[in-house]
């Protein structure tokens, strides 16, 4: 078994690897955050023992950014640490910390904690295992085929344009995946102010984040155009999630990159010029629905207004800037990158 030890106190590092090692662990230490994250990411261990208090990247930074990784969300974490408040240990649980034991810590309870981590770990892995997952292995979501177990009882669908597939506020019983056709999903406030959250095309799947949480919709669905969708029943996207690891993970992938994503929208919402957003929607939907930037696109100028966080007046008088600049022209509703990359620059 491989463990990883990330502490800042040299002293505490080598007591601690020695430790193990007289245990029959195999051990890699780090001495601060930054090259934990990066050893972890290398190493893959079988259990992290992390330390809070590190200058450059403190513990809990590094369970975040382990956590939002799918080849390292599920390697179990302790925390190692002086710091005993239990507003402390709370902050720890709630990122997805697996212990929390303090500094002296007795020998035998470092020892036993890792015991019964690796054990749980061991068995949830087991659960997982199928004989059906061998031959599986190389499962993506980005290649599934209609022979796959997800599309066993499936339900077919078509939604017309502007035809609502989902409401925010309402049950999931359906994960949904689009075999033709577009499709957005969008948050409306209690102004009826639109700010779209997803966009997806054919051969995606949409819908699984409040299936996964077992919650309300967050959001609504609405078809591009003419759609086509399977429905896989909520019973069936759980069992497999349960008992079929390659397609958990697969899953965990898909929503760890979302939240990468979204914590990039949220910055440029906050922090970005008008103009720096539109050219950024604008984008985002070339490379979602177009194959070529120089081939021309619908975009409704109200979509973008609610990618960007800014009112349609707002994106019209944008857009006539940027075909001033050169950067994009357009014919009616249609419109065509001229310059990519200075689009792509566009600050002010």
């Amino acid at each position: 078994m491989n463990i990883l030890i990330i502490e800042d106190n040299k002293d505490v590092l080598e007591n601690t690897s020695e430790l193990l090692e007289l245990a029959g662990y195999s051990v890699e230490g780090a001495e601060n955050g930054k090259i934990g994250v990066k050893k972890a990411k290398e190493l893959l261990p079988d259990l992290i023992i992390c330390d809070i208090m590190m200058p450059e990247m403190d513990g809990y930074d590094v369970l975040y950014y382990l956590s939002i990784d799918p080849k390292t969300s599920c390697i179990p974490f302790i925390f190692l640490t002086a710091k005993s408040d239990q507003q402390d240990f709370r902050k720890g649980m709630e990122l997805g910390a697996d212990d929390y034991l303090t500094k002296p810590f007795e020998e035998i309870d470092l020892l036993k904690a890792i015991e019964r981590r690796i054990n749980k770990s061991n068995l949830i892995k087991k659960s997982f295992t199928t004989p059906e997952e061998d031959s599986n292995s190389d499962f993506s979501l980005d290649k599934v085929d209609e022979d796959h177990d997800l599309f066993k009882n499936k339900k077919k669908k078509t939604f017309r344009a502007k035809n609502f597939i989902y409401l925010q506020y309402g049950s999931p019983i359906y994960l949904y995946y689009i075999k033709k056709g577009q499709v957005k999903t969008f948050k409306t406030n209690e102004e009826g102010k639109e700010l779209i959250t997803g966009l997806y095309k054919e051969n995606e799947f949409f819908g699984y984040h409040c299936l996964l949480k077992d919650d309300e919709y967050s959001d609504s669905a609405i078809a591009v155009q003419e759609t086509e969708v399977d429905l896989i029943p909520k019973e069936e996207f759980n069992n497999l999630i349960r008992n079929r690891r390659e397609v958990a993970n697969e899953f965990i992938r898909m929503l760890s990159k979302e939240v990468i994503d979204k914590e990039k929208e949220l910055l440029n919402l906050a922090y970005n010029s008008v103009k720096k957003r539109v050219a950024d929607g604008l984008i985002k939907y070339f490379d979602k629905y177009s194959q070529e930037y120089s081939r021309g696109l619908q975009i409704p100028r109200e979509d973008l207004a609610n990618i960007a966080g800014t009112s349609t007046e707002s994106v019209i008088r944008t857009l006539s800037e940027f075909k001033k600049d050169g950067l994009i022209s357009t014919e009616g509703k249609t419109i065509y990158i001229k310059n990519l990359d200075e689009l792509s620059r566009y600050k002010y």
